[in-house]
Formats: structure tokens, sequence, C-alpha cells
């Protein structure tokens, strides 16, 4: 699968988002990585509760959440329900997220690089979500930055 432009976003293949809802039912009861949590927040539209599994990144004793997707739908219904969600795994944990602006995501985006997602090595989800080799300097990360919301778990 050829790199692509995640500002121009493009929801999942169907067997993409069935392993995404798969992981994510799985995150709920604590059977993926410890780093692999379920965020589960209302649709925007519909009010019903949409849940997506995601990798937790930690960089200087704080946790984030990375949009490989870029503006991807949960991303949106996040902003639309003032950055309110819960985290699942093992219990349901309410939680505010902070939206990172650009200039601070490069190093977030490198620790986030650094963890190994559910089924993917730190090398794929660099070259195929990315654009850049997993070693990317942070100035390579800073010039992608703008493409993926990064936010702060509080």
């Amino acid at each position: 699968m050829p790199y692509r432009d995640p500002a121009e976003y493009r929801p999942p293949g169907r067997h993409t988002a069935r392993i995404n809802r798969l992981v994510a039912l799985l995150a709920t009861f604590g059977l993926t990585p410890k780093n692999t949590i379920a965020l589960e927040v209302p649709g925007r539209r519909s009010g019903r509760t949409r849940r997506t599994s995601l990798v937790v990144a930690k960089y200087e004793s704080q946790r984030y959440l990375v949009s490989l997707a870029g503006e991807a739908q949960w991303v949106r219904n996040l902003r639309a329900n003032g950055y309110h969600a819960t985290l699942r795994r093992l219990t349901a944990k309410p939680v505010h997220l902070i939206e990172i602006p650009v200039d601070g995501r490069a190093p977030i985006l490198k620790a986030y690089l650094s963890k190994r997602a559910y089924s993917k090595s730190p090398d794929y989800e660099a070259r195929e979500f990315f654009g850049v080799s997993r070693d990317a300097p942070l100035e390579d990360l800073a010039g992608i930055a703008a493409r993926y919301p990064v936010f702060r778990i509080e």
C-alpha cells in the first residue's frame, strides 16, 4: 500500500474497520498490549457511542493519543463533544483530552514511533502512515505534524 497524504481523510476499508472494532473490543477486556486502549466518544450526528482502538504514547511522563488517519471521525466527534471521552481497558475512565498545538507535536510523534501498535511494527507505521523512517529526525516530524492531531490525556 503506497503512502497517502492523511490530510485527505478517507474512511478505512471494510476489513480495516472490522479489525479496528475487534481490537477495540479486545482492549476493553484488557486482552491487548497495555498501551492499546479503546476510546469511546459520542457520534457528533447520531449521538451513539463510537469506539475505536488507539495506542497510547508516553512523552515526558504524560500520555497522548495520535490520530494516524489525520482528521479521522473519532477526532471530529471528540471536538464536537468538547474533548470529553471515555478510555476503556478493563474499566471505563472518563477523560478530558487537550489538543496539542502543531508546534508541540513532533516530539510526541517521535515517542509514538518508539511503540509497537497491536499488530504493526514501528517501522511499518512510520513508513505507511507518516511517510518517514522510524528514526526520522524531529525536523522531519515537525514538517508533517500539522497532518496528525495529537491529544494529551487528562
